[in-house]
């Protein structure tokens, strides 16, 4: 008997506000990129020959689209699966006329592992992952060993995988995995300073603002 794969997610029902749903339906047949196992040619998904980043768990867009804007020399391919904040990206992605972002609606670690060909990522970002803070659901975390292989397999020499959390313990745990996966080193020796180019959210200000700390883990591809 085969078991399902763990998933470090849960679909939630969250409801389409009506910009959202206007983006999600007019936007993601364009600026959509379609699930499947083969491996993807960023020539024609973005109509040129550029750097391409991942990000994984975009959330509402915010600060991919702040980063996309912010470097246009970059392509982003962004990955998320509540449609809801599929759809407030692609409405910033509209209001910000930006045209080197495109998104897949997936489990991230089935779109890194089936369409994303080795050594072809200028980065990986993974800005606030679910911490899954219970102890029972720590399997479900998606910064494990077997991510971390294939995260560091998708980048190019010199590809860097960032990873952002405000949970400590989590932060501890990345930094751990991150340092045993062979072909990754540490740019930092331990916890990176936050680099000026990742956008500080509305979230994290509210966190600082009330004390908890933020914790970057960034490594690099040997």
């Amino acid at each position: 008997m085969t078991h399902p794969p763990i998933r470090s997610y849960v679909l939630r029902q969250g409801r389409f506000s009506p910009a959202q749903q206007r983006a999600y339906t007019e936007l993601m047949p364009r600026l959509g990129v379609p699930f499947r196992a083969a491996p993807l040619d960023f020539l024609a998904v973005f109509g040129r020959s550029a750097p391409v980043v991942v990000e994984i768990g975009s959330g509402m867009g915010e600060t991919t689209t702040r980063i996309a804007a912010q470097n246009p020399e970059t392509d982003y391919l962004a990955i998320e699966v509540h449609a809801p904040g599929v759809g407030s990206l692609l409405r910033r992605v509209e209001e910000e006329g930006l045209t080197n972002v495109r998104v897949i609606q997936h489990d991230a670690v089935e779109v890194l592992r089936d369409m994303i060909a080795q050594g072809s990522l200028s980065a990986i970002h993974v800005f606030f992952p679910d911490p899954w803070p219970k102890k029972r659901h720590h399997k479900r975390r998606l910064v494990q060993p077997a991510f971390a292989a294939l995260a560091a397999a998708r980048l190019v020499r010199g590809g860097r995988l960032h990873v952002a959390t405000d949970w400590q313990e989590y932060a501890q745990q990345v930094l751990a995995v991150l340092g045993e996966t062979p072909g990754l080193r540490n740019t930092a020796g331990d916890f990176a300073p936050r680099p000026p180019w990742r956008p500080e959210t509305k979230f994290e200000r509210r966190g600082r603002n009330l004390g908890h700390g933020v914790w970057d883990v960034l490594f690099e591809k040997e």
